[in-house]
């Protein structure tokens, strides 16, 4: 599966990519992680809070390649983007492995990735290697095989997503 996580909503051409999927968070009902830990034991795997993470978190999981666009905000994702991360806790479990050295969380049934981060918004040199360092941070807890960030204006975002999605095609 194939998806895009946008925290704007953006015109994007899907078409002739099978099992595809653009979701903009900016459209749902997301609410923040309230830390009860209730997704790997009351409920494993499922988030207690009944709201739309539930229906986008698993699309993450299965995901073999995933562009996320967000702002970039004092060299973090904007608060939609982090929010739904947050609650994306579910598709891991609760044990810890050892991975290059450091503790991580076991994965539930999550496919590896490529991903592709669209950061968009002036942001500083600082703000961009602060958000470089938390791409690959988040890339070892999220299985990506392989990431690349992208930083640029908001007016150049559409035209670049959609000549990444473009490649999906070949």
């Amino acid at each position: 599966m194939k998806l895009i996580l946008s925290d704007i909503p953006l015109h994007v051409d899907l078409s002739g990519i099978q099992d595809a999927h653009f979701v903009d968070l900016s459209q749902l009902d997301i609410s923040h992680c309230i830390g009860c830990f209730g997704c790997w034991v009351k409920t494993p795997g499922k988030c207690v809070i009944r709201d739309d993470a539930t229906k986008v978190y698993p699309l993450i999981a299965q995901s073999e390649k995933i562009i996320y666009i967000s702002h970039i905000q004092y060299g973090g994702y904007d608060t939609v983007m982090k929010t739904l991360l947050e609650r994306s806790i579910p598709i891991q479990k609760a044990f810890l492995r050892l991975h290059h050295g450091e503790t991580h969380h076991v994965q539930r049934r999550v496919e590896e990735k490529d991903a592709v981060i669209f950061a968009y918004g002036s942001c500083s040199p600082q703000e961009q290697e602060l958000f470089t360092h938390l791409v690959r941070r988040n890339s070892e807890n999220m299985l990506y095989r392989s990431y690349r960030i992208h930083f640029m204006s908001s007016e150049e975002l559409e035209q670049a997503v959609n000549e990444e999605v473009a490649e999906w095609k070949n």
